[in-house]
């Protein structure tokens, strides 16, 4: 069965058309914001706020949350997880 961080990985290239990319050019422990690893913005911020709510049912209340569960994948795969998913 697929792991969880690799699912994430999938769903992020598909939510942020990143075409060029495959999972395996995804760094599990890479940031996702900023200079390094993907560097995403504010705007995909938004896309994968909507992924989580549509594929796992999460929705962040506290939006400074979202700086700490969006810092990787693993984080968020952390997250999702703390949330009783189980995939």
């Amino acid at each position: 069965m697929e792991n969880l961080e690799s699912k994430l990985k999938a769903q992020l290239i598909d939510a942020l058309n990143l075409e060029d990319m495959t999972p395996e050019d995804i760094d599990t422990e890479a940031p996702l914001f900023g200079d390094e690893g993907l560097g995403l913005d504010s705007i995909d911020a938004l896309e994968i706020i909507l992924l989580l709510d549509k594929e796992y049912g999460i929705k962040l209340a506290n939006p400074a949350e979202g700086k700490k569960v969006f810092y990787s994948v693993r984080t968020m795969a952390d997250y999702i997880r703390s949330t009783g998913y189980e995939g």
